[in-house]
């Protein structure tokens, strides 16, 4: 960049409207780009799970493990990921934050034992909760006006599409077997794909430092976590140690934990301290019934996620490329959602209907749940992977619908202060929804087995075809899918009528950089 003036200096300078971010919009993808990463990751394992069991071995709490570890350690780190990023600046936390999932990735894929690759899989959420908060809080300080309900009408589309994408690039890279490494692959991907947001981050994403002198609040960090803990390692352990008295307490105390974290936090604030988690924002409607709508939502599509997956492969005997082929029409029906909630922003439709079409969508996802139990109960066992496709295209429009509007709507009254603990909060509460679906439903779905868990080649211990027996205990899952989904439509209420876009907060300037 010339040193030397130009013409219109001078004019820009006496402008009352500072000019845009330069690169806000490749900026943008670079975001965008972290944030596929990190949905894609949180799948993946779904539909790796039987070929781990394979040949690392473990039990059939492996299986629910390996995507709720990811997500519970993301969960418990996203909170002081975001706050973070207002300490050190956004930019910088973003770099660290790739860095160490990209190394994540690598250490998952060399695991040699279950423990190992549960532990890794740990460490790729944690460094996920760094990369993934600073992505929306640069979204609000690049954007304005209209142009930020556009950003983060393509943050919703994307994550959707990563979230339901998951399993068929999982299914590909695991039945392609390149160089042998099987399902190492699903993690292997992460290194070109991390290796560009880094370098993508460092040359777009805009310089930014400290936006407030705060300190982390690390008590608070550790009251999240030991909560988030307690409350999901019995439910994920407590089916296969007989559910121990111990379990039930755990629970009880990871709930009583939760209320001394809101208790601790307000008495920060209140001190003149810098709290985890701005109280302010539960006052806000928008974030505070977004909270329960999207962990509840999360829940419901993590845990429907992980009970398919296992249903194809283990019920059906499915190839992992077969049962990732699968989930195609809920893409699909993702990509449809997603259009109509384009063509409604394009009408001027989507603020005044906004929480309405989240109702809608959950409605229509709760009837292809519907539609797929009915299905399972007029084939039984002899169900084809093409026979409930119809059921998952409308659960996949459903989540369109939910997911266009969702992140306008919460996030669009947040203050640019906000930012950082409002995005750590809200996808903390998202993952950790997650992870609890991936246990409740995990749970209920082999609790109906009935002990009859199968191998990864879809038999039981004595080798009985376990076909309509995954079927009958599909059929018990769904109905809990069905509770979850019902949850999430009671919290929709809560919602604003219209979403709120604040338009303070924006960069100035043309230059990258720290």
């Amino acid at each position: 960049m010339s040193d030397f003036p130009r013409a219109d200096d001078a004019v820009l300078s006496a402008s009352p409207t500072p000019l845009p971010y330069r690169w806000r919009w490749a900026a943008l993808w670079v975001i965008l780009a972290g944030e596929a990463m990190d949905m894609l990751d949180s799948l993946v394992a779904t539909i790796a799970a039987p070929s781990v069991r394979a040949e690392l071995g473990g039990g059939a709490g492996v299986t629910q493990w390996l995507a709720a570890a990811y997500a519970l350690a993301m969960a418990v780190g996203l909170i002081t990921g975001g706050r973070l990023g207002d300490v050190v600046g956004r930019r910088r936390t973003f770099l660290i934050g790739t860095a160490g999932f990209t190394v994540a990735s690598l250490l998952c894929a060399a695991a040699v034992s279950p423990g190992f690759l549960i532990g890794a899989r740990g460490l790729q959420g944690l460094f996920g909760a760094v990369m993934i908060p600073q992505g929306l809080g640069m979204i609000k300080e690049m954007f304005h006006g209209r142009e930020l309900g556009k950003a983060l009408g393509m943050y919703g589309p994307v994550m959707g599409l990563s979230y339901v994408g998951g399993p068929v690039l999982a299914g590909w890279l695991v039945g392609a077997d390149w160089f042998g490494a099987g399902w190492r692959m699903v993690f292997l991907v992460n290194l070109p794909l991390g290796g560009l947001a880094f370098l993508g981050g460092w040359r777009f994403l805009p310089a930014s430092g400290p936006t407030a002198r705060t300190r982390l609040d690390l008590v608070g960090a550790a009251l999240a976590s030991a909560a988030a803990l307690a409350v999901v390692f019995p439910l994920v352990q407590g089916r296969e140690l007989g559910w121990p008295v111990w379990a039930f307490v755990s629970m009880t105390a990871g709930v009583a934990l939760f209320g001394v974290f809101g208790w601790y936090e307000d008495r920060v604030s209140r001190g003149g301290g810098d709290p985890l988690v701005v109280p302010g924002l539960f006052r806000k409607r928008a974030f505070s019934g977004g909270l329960v709508t999207g962990a509840a939502l999360f829940a419901a599509v993590a845990g429907f996620s992980l009970a398919l997956s296992l249903y194809f492969q283990s019920g059906l005997g499915a190839s992992p490329l077969k049962a990732g082929l699968a989930v195609l029409p809920w893409s699909a029906g993702t990509v449809v959602g997603f259009v109509v909630v384009q063509v409604l922003d394009g009408a001027g439709l989507l603020r005044r209907y906004g929480r309405a079409l989240v109702r809608t969508g959950v409605v229509v996802m709760a009837l292809g749940a519907g539609a797929f139990a009915c299905a399972l109960r007029w084939a039984g066992a002899h169900l084809t992977v093409w026979q409930g496709a119809p059921a998952l295209a409308v659960v996949g429009l459903g989540l369109g619908l939910v997911m266009g509007p969702f992140f306008e709507t919460v996030l669009g009254t947040v203050e640019p202060h906000e930012t950082g603990s409002a995005a750590g909060t809200l996808t903390a509460v998202q993952q950790f929804g997650s992870a609890l679906g991936s246990a409740v439903l995990g749970t209920v779905l082999f609790s109906a087995l009935a002990g009859r868990v199968p191998d990864a080649t879809g038999a039981d211990a004595s080798g009985t075809a376990a076909g309509l027996d995954w079927s009958r205990a599909m059929e018990i899952t769904l109905g809990a899918e069905a509770g979850l989904l019902a949850i999430t439509l009671a919290a929709s209420f809560l919602l604003p009528a219209e979403p709120g876009v604040t338009t303070t907060g924006r960069l100035t300037g043309n230059d990258v950089g720290d």
